[in-house]
């Protein structure tokens, strides 16, 4: 997995750092243009979350959930990737608050972008 993020961004390191903590080989690549690699992958710009990993055919975008790319690699889904957008407080790597709740969303090969788990508090 190559995650692409700003030079600058804690959150982004950590989110890499959970990936490898979870078994992942994972390259930190900084980048100064993730606008560039956002349009790479034709990720819609309401969608787009601080940085962008790629591991095979998939990217994923912003602070996804573990459970999010363990799914979307095991089933190997007919997608281009997932996204979370924004920043969202508790995601993974900007906090793990149980108490989070945000939308990741999957991105059609063809660009439909749709609501793929919800996080929510238990």
């Amino acid at each position: 997995m190559t995650v692409y993020k700003d030079p600058n961004c804690g959150c982004c390191e950590a989110w890499a750092n959970a990936m490898a903590s979870a078994g992942f080989i994972v390259t930190v690549k900084a980048a100064d243009d993730l606008t560039a690699i956002k349009a790479k992958y034709k990720i819609p710009s309401e969608l787009q979350g601080c940085h962008t990993a790629v591991s095979g055919p998939y990217f994923f975008d912003g602070h996804v959930p573990l459970q999010a790319v363990k799914t979307v690699l095991s089933k190997r889904l007919d997608i281009a990737g997932v996204m979370v957008p924004r920043m969202p407080a508790g995601s993974l790597g900007m906090g793990n608050d149980p108490q989070a709740s945000y939308d990741v969303y999957r991105l059609s090969k063809d660009g439909k972008a749709e609501i793929f788990m919800s996080v929510r508090p238990s």
